[in-house]
């Protein structure tokens, strides 16, 4: 029980350390500028796609459909977040 606790906190510790890099970056640079509603929106979508992924690990029990899972949780992450920095596909809530 112990490794599982871990994990999710190493998870979860590197969503905050993620989320620090913009806010690092603002005070050195006038080229990154995150409101507070984009730190709540990539924590948003940091925080769940971690524990999607936890949840993955601790309740499938074969390795490939953690895999399977993981990849399309992931995914998932990498779509939404193109969609809402730079609007690849060109939706309501594009970022561009």
């Amino acid at each position: 029980m112990k490794n599982n606790n871990t994990r999710l906190v190493v998870i979860l510790s590197s969503a905050v350390l993620i989320l620090m890099l913009p806010l690092v970056a603002m005070q050195f640079t006038d080229e990154v500028f995150w409101t507070a509603s984009d730190f709540i929106i990539a924590g948003i979508l940091l925080f769940s796609t971690g524990l999607g992924v936890e949840w993955a690990l601790r309740k499938l029990q074969k390795a490939t459909h953690r895999l399977a899972v993981c990849a399309i949780i992931l995914l998932a992450f990498f779509l939404v977040w193109a969609e809402l920095a730079v609007g690849i596909f060109n939706s309501p809530i594009a970022g561009s």
